[in-house]
């Protein structure tokens, strides 16, 4: 039955938030027939992943999903069957007040960061009552596990997944001017906070002894790339040439051609949520750089998902991918060696991340959990 979702997000770090927002929406209407209507209150960062959004309209239509801007939420709004409070932002007061008028109150969702850590299991699903009005929220948490709301991931896109050929790769390649492979190369594509010691990395790229071709989309990190090596130049041609290292800097890319550039790459270093979710569907090795948090919270989270994600891996192997996410993320300093040997078990990763899938696979999607979940509140 087709309900009416209202989704609300703002954008703290650009990218992150809104790009789970805007997978879950296409997903809730192109696979479950759901009518929705997505706040944001940035629409420019909002375009730099869905390139078909203009930033000049306050109210507009794009892939059968209403975009509106945060700012124009007004008393003539009608609020919708379901309403997703994304990532503990707060619903606007106007908002609140229409919806506590209407005779039967929606279902209030608040939309948890995805998180690893054992006591989500427990919080998934409980009822939050607010604390000064007559309305329950329910909060719903992503996760790794059963008993969590699962992860995004659309119906067709392992299957899209495993048919991905050489063939298919190069005419996306050619399509995103990216460079063509050289012979030995290896491909990493590289998205990361502000705070990741990528001249660190940079410096053991370039004494690689294969060819390294790194891809970074344009922003602060490429531009500090550009400054290390002093290279203006190349810079404004998108290419820098340092050593046995290529830098190619690319613009923002919609969502499924970041897709595509994952599974392209024979290493990814992503950051965040939502590119760190696709990393995990794409199954080659990569490096998440978690968003730092005050007080060092955020490595509880970090270490629970290395609980499960290696699990089931050889104790060296294990060793080696907990030594360079330590690294990238700054518990301690990156060197040639960590990144040789994490390096060395390329193949193995590979392998094992194909199982990890398959164990993901296991849980409904979360978009899925959503609507399966409203639907029975209804």
């Amino acid at each position: 039955m087709q309900r009416r979702w209202d989704i609300f997000c703002t954008i703290i770090d650009n990218f992150g938030d809104i790009g789970v927002c805007w997978r879950l929406a296409r997903q809730l209407t192109q696979e479950h027939q759901q009518a929705v209507r997505l706040w944001v209150d940035d629409l420019t960062s909002f375009s730099c992943i869905a390139p078909d959004v203009n930033p000049e309209i306050q109210q507009q239509v794009v892939q059968g999903i209403e975009i509106c801007r945060w700012q124009c939420v007004s008393v003539e709004v009608e609020p919708a069957e379901v309403v997703i409070e994304a990532f503990a932002c707060e619903l606007p007061d106007v908002y609140v007040a229409v919806l506590l008028q209407r005779k039967k109150q929606p279902v209030w969702i608040n939309l948890e960061y995805l998180s690893a850590e054992p006591w989500v299991i427990q919080c998934h699903g409980l009822p939050s009552p607010h604390p000064r009005l007559p309305i329950i929220k329910t909060f719903f948490f992503p996760g790794f596990v059963q008993g969590t709301g699962g992860l995004l991931r659309e119906k067709n896109l392992i299957a899209q997944r495993s048919i991905s050929s050489s063939t298919a790769e190069r005419a996306f390649l050619q399509r995103k001017g990216l460079q063509a492979r050289k012979p030995g190369e290896i491909r990493i594509s590289l998205f990361c906070y502000d705070t990741a010691p990528v001249t660190k990395l940079i410096r053991i790229l370039s004494e690689s002894s294969k060819p390294v071709l790194l891809i970074v989309p344009e922003g602060s990190v490429a531009g500090s790339i550009a400054f290390l090596l002093n290279d203006s130049s190349s810079w404004n041609k998108k290419l820098i040439q340092y050593e046995q290292l290529t830098v190619q800097i690319i613009p923002f890319m919609e969502q499924a051609d970041y897709d595509l550039l994952l599974w392209s790459c024979d290493f990814n270093f992503v950051r965040g949520e939502d590119s760190f979710v696709r990393a995990q569907w794409a199954s080659n090795p990569f490096v998440w750089n978690i968003y730092p948090q005050a007080e060092g919270a955020h490595w509880k989270k970090l270490d629970a998902f290395l609980d499960l994600y290696t699990a089931n891996m050889p104790e060296e192997m294990a060793d080696a991918v907990r030594e360079i996410w330590a690294c990238w993320n700054g518990r301690y300093e990156i060197n040639s060696a960590i990144w040789l040997n994490y390096f060395s078990f390329r193949e193995a990763l590979t392998e094992h991340n194909k199982d990890w899938v398959k164990q993901l696979l296991k849980q409904d999607d979360l978009a899925s959990s959503l609507a399966q979940f409203a639907e029975n509140k209804l």
